[in-house]
């Protein structure tokens, strides 16, 4: 194991890369090490403007945080939250309702060590260091108990972090658990990288991170396969679609290049 920065948790092996990281570069962040520096680059060499990509990812997250408080929404469950950047959840559904309360979830040390760092003056926001995989594990936490009610609708995210399960580890059965423990009324906002759009620039990307040695690595689903992830939610409009394309409110929302709107899908479903 390598040694780091003051701010790398001693469990960290900055060595090897990791894609929380390497999106943080992605997104312009300064937490991230030379490795995933090196991976980012390469993959942006092959697929150029993945990077806008990123921060239309991003850019989605503000407005599905923003519909689910319009929509009577207090309380969030965010799935693989990442290392904190811009706009967190917690700002912005706080700036718009200052009662919400949100439970932010990584398996990365550095994602989670930096939020506690973020989240240490916030008594009603807190970071849980587990596996998605987990959902029992996660929702009987003791942040989870704390700040949320399942009694009450509750705002449930995964952004580009199911394209991360193989199908090996049934990710249809694993949002079913999460949907199960969620009362009527909940939000799930959901992106999930695709090829249907895309390819070889696509395959080069993919290639790049299989090399990397990383734990992480991607797993591309169809529209269809997508949207039965969505199976128990009723989607809203405008359904499951390239990120750039839900309900953009500006510019900042779409990319330049057609591709990079596409290469992510993005939808918000309700439970009955």
């Amino acid at each position: 194991m390598t040694a780091g920065p003051d701010w790398v948790p001693p469990s960290v092996d900055t060595s090897v890369p990791s894609m929380a990281r390497t999106y943080d570069y992605m997104l312009g962040g300064g937490h991230n090490f030379a490795v995933d520096r090196e991976v980012g680059a390469q993959i942006s060499k092959a697929m150029p403007g993945l990077g806008h990509a990123a921060r239309v990812n991003r850019a989605f997250l503000g407005r599905a945080v923003r519909f689910m408080t319009d929509n009577g929404i207090r309380q969030f469950l965010d799935i693989g939250s990442g290392i904190p950047t811009v706009s967190n959840v917690h700002e912005v559904a706080q700036d718009a309702y200052p009662e919400c309360r949100v439970v932010y979830v990584d398996r990365d040390p550095v994602a989670v060590a930096h939020s506690e760092l973020m989240l240490a003056d916030n008594d009603l926001a807190a970071v849980v260091h587990a596996d998605m995989r987990d959902p029992e594990g996660i929702i009987g936490s003791p942040q989870a108990k704390r700040l949320l009610n399942f009694d009450e609708p509750i705002g449930l995210l995964m952004l580009l972090m199911l394209h991360w399960i193989p199908d090996e580890s049934d990710p249809p059965g694993l949002m079913a658990r999460y949907r199960d423990a969620l009362p009527s009324g909940s939000l799930f906002a959901m992106t999930h990288v695709t090829g249907d759009h895309q390819g070889e620039n696509l395959t080069e990307a993919t290639d790049v991170i299989k090399r990397s040695k990383s734990p992480d690595q991607v797993n591309l689903r169809t529209h269809e396969q997508v949207t039965g992830l969505f199976d128990g939610f009723e989607l809203v409009e405008p359904g499951l679609v390239g990120c750039g394309e839900w309900r953009p409110r500006g510019p900042g929302d779409i990319a330049d290049e057609p591709d990079m709107n596409m290469l992510v899908y993005a939808g918000v479903g309700r439970k009955p």
